[in-house]
């Protein structure tokens, strides 16, 4: 099991590249985390998961499906979440308060767990936040819990770029209570910058206190994937002349890590401001958790006025999901899902109706043919996923972009409720000039190489029971 000092220590990232190293010494590894809170999220056999177990299942080499993330919050506000249980939204437990959830949720992670050890060699599991959350021990059902009931061995991962990471490390493995403490058997150090000497004798002196040894130093990585909440800063620099791409981050926007792979053709620009959509070839509405509330966020900025300037103007914009729904004329919401019916921007004559049943699937659809400034997207079959509650039909004559209500075009508005579409290379080579370089299983093994000559591998899968 990797678990973290921390949120972003970086347990995704050595968890996927361990699943590719396991992977490819022929070793049947299956990925798990009991509870992630995130919403980024992918449709999978039987519902949705956090985009980081669909990633460590294709890192692995298997098929992805709800047991690996049994658990999914997905924030809404500052105070409220979507529980997601075995790819299904639950109301009942969502309504719940957090301390009381963890008896409902039990039996699903447990479940999960013994269902893939029975099916595979191995199960890489990944932890959540720290293991060492005094104020929430008793309700973990991420780390210490998950690593008693297999029985695991323990890696524990500390950012060392934002220093303090032997503190870190030596207060995690202290708070711990003795049983769980004896579980870790290796730290590691990741994104590590400068020369790995000056390290000494930090590491000697961190296992003469502790006794547990330093197995790797991770340097900081430029890496294809995305992180955790999809908006890390890009690895390098957009190439000279590349298109500028605003996307409105509104608070509970969701789905961002879909654009991860636009990071080497295009500037990025997160605009929390409308003042950030200046000069740009393409704005895009993202996904949003709570369509509601991020509408109004969106009018106390201004956007609605920035927005409306734009499409007067010709200037292309690209919702999706949620931001489909933004442009609309009326959100109905009658079970209250996303804080109540609401008035969209009014850009499109379109109507949405919130049901507390969740659209979840992967599907492939061919683009309709379409006038300029989208003629180009003509004809092109894609893939994609859907998450979302509800269903948007047209009050007047529009021009369907997919089938099923799946989207519409009207001048330079396209609104889609299809994700993923950047992650199809001739997308976005028809949409903004260039592909991305590779697929998703080159960027996994360029990964899974990068991290490999930094950690004592052979001591980690000795950890491994027969």
């Amino acid at each position: 099991m990797i678990q973290g000092t921390s949120s972003w220590a970086g347990k995704s990232l050595i968890t996927t590249a361990l699943a590719r190293l396991i992977a490819r010494r022929g070793i049947d590894v299956a990925p798990f985390k009991g509870v992630n809170m995130s919403n980024n999220a992918r449709a999978v056999s039987g519902g949705e998961i956090g985009v980081a177990q669909y990633l460590q299942a294709h890192a692995a080499g298997v098929e992805p499906d709800v047991r690996m993330n049994p658990v999914l919050v997905k924030p809404e506000s500052q105070t409220s979440s979507q529980v997601v249980l075995l790819g299904k939204p639950d109301h009942a437990i969502s309504a719940t308060e957090w301390r009381e959830r963890a008896p409902m949720l039990r039996s699903a992670i447990d479940s999960s767990l013994a269902q893939l050890i029975a099916e595979h060699d191995v199960v890489l599991a990944e932890g959540a936040g720290s293991p060492a959350e005094i104020n929430l021990y008793d309700v973990d059902l991420a780390n210490m819990y998950v690593a008693r009931a297999a029985d695991a061995s323990v890696l524990l991962v500390a950012d060392i770029n934002r220093g303090g990471a032997f503190a870190h490390l030596y207060g995690t493995w202290a708070l711990l209570e003795e049983a769980d403490r004896a579980r870790i058997k290796g730290f590691i150090l990741n994104r590590f910058r400068g020369d790995p000497a000056l390290l000494a004798p930090g590491p000697e002196q961190l296992e003469q206190l502790t006794g547990v040894p330093v197995l790797g130093v991770v340097p900081w990585l430029a890496h294809g994937l995305p992180d955790e909440d999809g908006v890390a800063r890009p690895a390098a620099a957009a190439p000279d002349g590349a298109p500028r791409v605003a996307i409105v981050r509104y608070p509970a926007a969701s789905n961002l890590d879909e654009f991860k792979t636009l990071d080497s053709l295009a500037e990025i620009v997160w605009a929390t401001t409308p003042d950030q959509l200046a000069g740009a070839d393409l704005v895009i509405l993202p996904g949003s958790k709570n369509v509601g509330a991020d509408l109004a966020w969106l009018r106390a900025g201004r956007f609605d006025r920035a927005l409306a300037l734009r499409v007067a103007t010709g200037g292309r914009l690209l919702a999706i999901c949620g931001g489909m729904q933004m442009l609309g004329g009326a959100i109905i919401d009658p079970a209250g899902l996303e804080g109540g019916d609401a008035d969209g921007i009014g850009f499109l004559p379109l109507v949405t109706t919130l049901a507390d049943d969740k659209q979840v699937s992967a599907r492939d659809a061919t683009i309709a043919q379409l006038e300029p400034p989208w003629s180009e997207l003509s004809g092109l079959t894609v893939s994609g996923y859907e998450i979302r509650h509800g269903a948007s039909e047209a009050s007047s004559d529009l021009d369907a972009v997919f089938p099923d209500d799946l989207g519409y075009a009207s001048g330079p508005v396209l609104a889609v409720y299809l994700h993923g579409l950047f992650e199809n290379p001739e997308f976005t080579e028809a949409l903004l000039g260039a592909a991305p370089d590779g697929d998703l299983d080159t960027v996994l093994d360029e990964l899974a190489t990068a991290v490999e000559p930094h950690l004592d591998l052979d001591a980690i899968l000795a950890m491994i029971a027969p």
